[in-house]
């Protein structure tokens, strides 16, 4: 017989996979409950609503992207190793769950308010401030030529994520397979690093 705790991380598992192919609005309990292979009423018992087991999933999904990042925004490295390894730190944590950028860009899309407020308020939401500051330190010490900062992370950041939200596009245009694609994607850390640093450079 199943424990509370097995039955409780069967059902998380079950909702994750759930919401991050259909999101909040698209996901009923009954698709839950099948996916976790118990019925709506066991479901009930343990998660009362919808709305319950998203914020699991949703701080979960959140936490995982963020806390890798954050640790290496805080770490007392050179900004050349701490742009490679937020780029690798990112692609690799979006690598192990590939459906997280769908699932937050059509959570963004249906309820921009509440996803903002949420994902700004993550206790480990990185340190933006401050790698602006150390990115404008480097300016001011001409070690870098002088950009925006903002334009910069949104670049490196679409740099990233386009693979994954555009996979089905990619593998059809360039005639990419599975195996292929994952390669492709261990591969971009290495080109979207060398691509920034280079950029920067004086």
């Amino acid at each position: 017989m199943q424990t509370s705790n097995t039955t409780e991380q069967q059902i998380i598992e079950a909702a994750r996979k759930i919401f991050m192919h259909r999101g909040l609005a698209g996901a009923r309990m009954q698709d839950i409950a099948d996916e976790a292979g118990i019925n709506k009423a066991m479901l009930h018992y343990y998660y009362r609503s919808k709305d319950k087991l998203f914020d699991i999933v949703f701080t979960e999904a959140v936490e995982m992207l963020l806390s890798r990042v954050s640790a290496i925004f805080t770490a007392d490295l050179l900004l050349e190793d701490k742009i490679q390894s937020v780029i690798g730190s990112y692609i690799g944590s979006i690598a192990e769950n590939p459906y997280l950028p769908l699932f937050i860009m059509n959570e963004i899309n249906q309820s921009p308010d509440r996803f903002v407020q949420r994902f700004v308020n993550t206790p480990s939401f990185p340190n933006i401030q401050g790698f602006v500051m150390l990115l404008k330190g480097e300016m001011e010490k001409g070690t870098i030529r002088r950009v925006d900062p903002v334009q910069l992370m949104i670049s490196v950041i679409s740099m990233c994520v386009f693979p994954f939200i555009a996979k089905p596009l990619l593998k059809a245009v360039f005639h990419i397979g599975d195996p292929a694609f994952a390669q492709f994607i261990e591969e971009r850390k290495a080109f979207v690093s060398n691509f920034v640093l280079n950029a920067l450079r004086p």
